[in-house]
């Protein structure tokens, strides 16, 4: 069995923007917020993280912020993917240097790949580098979807690890774990299947609602874990129309939404992504009241 990065609720932690770049007062103290209750990770520059639109320079500043930042108290995984291989290893690479604990990887997206050239693609990186992988799937943004038999020749790589699984497909999820064992732990890359995938021997999430919710996240893997079925599948249930709010417009248009109301100066999204429209607005704030989160 390989070394799990980490069990529970990860967070896709959103970036903070100014007028001058990203503001790292507020992400500091987003991370503090995030570990002061109970997140068992912080997961930077992901897709949350808005680092599509981050310059280079900003990616890896927001890298070595959070390591710096975070110093130990839980682990760092770097967004560091790309769909160009030889970017992707060069900021690998940098995450390695400045101390992340693990990478997370998108699949290649816009010029895509084929199945053989995901594991190419994946093991060139993990060539490269000595941090545990982390593989992130979300065909509903990349238009590609790793399939049960690429994940068993990834899992083979003793630096590739886990995935963070977005296809929403649990007949899919419930082959690869047949086919590559522990050789390759899940994740779950939707808040409204953490239970489900824990059920299939998930070892936590990465989520978005651990953004506005960080304690109860954490609290329905570790409910979970305890084997306290009942009590984690109701948590989850109870959550799903503040997950559906957050993901009524484009991730993450509604959250950043979320966080100003909760009183976070998270800044604007950086085109093209546009801000929330009213009637969304409303349905985020109405969730967050109904959960005591905004009164």
């Amino acid at each position: 069995m390989k070394r799990i990065v980490f069990r529970g609720a990860g967070v896709a932690i959103v970036t903070p923007f100014d007028e001058n770049g990203i503001n790292f007062d507020e992400l500091g103290r987003l991370i503090d917020y995030q570990i002061e209750n109970s997140t068992d990770a912080i997961i930077i520059t992901g897709t949350t993280g808005e680092s599509a639109t981050m310059t280079d320079d900003e990616h890896k500043a927001a890298i070595k912020f959070a390591v710096e930042h975070v110093n130990k108290r839980v682990p760092v995984v770097a967004g560091a993917g790309s769909n160009d291989t030889n970017y992707a290893i060069q900021l690998s690479q940098y995450a390695e240097k400045v101390g992340a604990d693990a990478l997370l990887l998108v699949t290649p997206y816009y010029n895509k790949s084929t199945q053989n050239g995901l594991v190419a693609h994946y093991k060139k990186i993990a060539d490269n580098v000595d941090l545990p992988i982390i593989l992130y799937n979300v065909p509903s943004r990349t238009g590609v979807n790793i399939k049960p038999e690429t994940y068993q020749k990834l899992s083979e790589h003793p630096r590739i690890v886990a995935v963070k699984e977005a296809n929403g497909d649990l007949s899919s999820i419930v082959r690869t774990k047949k086919l590559c064992g522990d050789e390759l732990e899940i994740y779950s890359g939707n808040d409204d299947q953490i239970v489900p995938i824990l059920s299939l021997g998930g070892k936590g999430v990465i989520s978005v609602l651990s953004n506005v919710a960080p304690r109860d996240t954490h609290l329905i893997c570790q409910l979970y874990f305890e084997g306290k079925v009942e009590a984690a599948a109701k948590l989850q249930i109870d959550y799903s129309d503040l997950i559906d709010a957050l993901f009524c417009e484009v991730n993450p248009i509604p959250v950043k939404a979320a966080l100003k109301l909760l009183g976070w100066n998270v800044g604007n999204l950086r085109m093209p992504l546009s801000e929330i429209e009213p009637k969304n607005f409303e349905k985020v704030r109405a969730a967050l009241i109904a959960h005591g989160l905004l009164s």
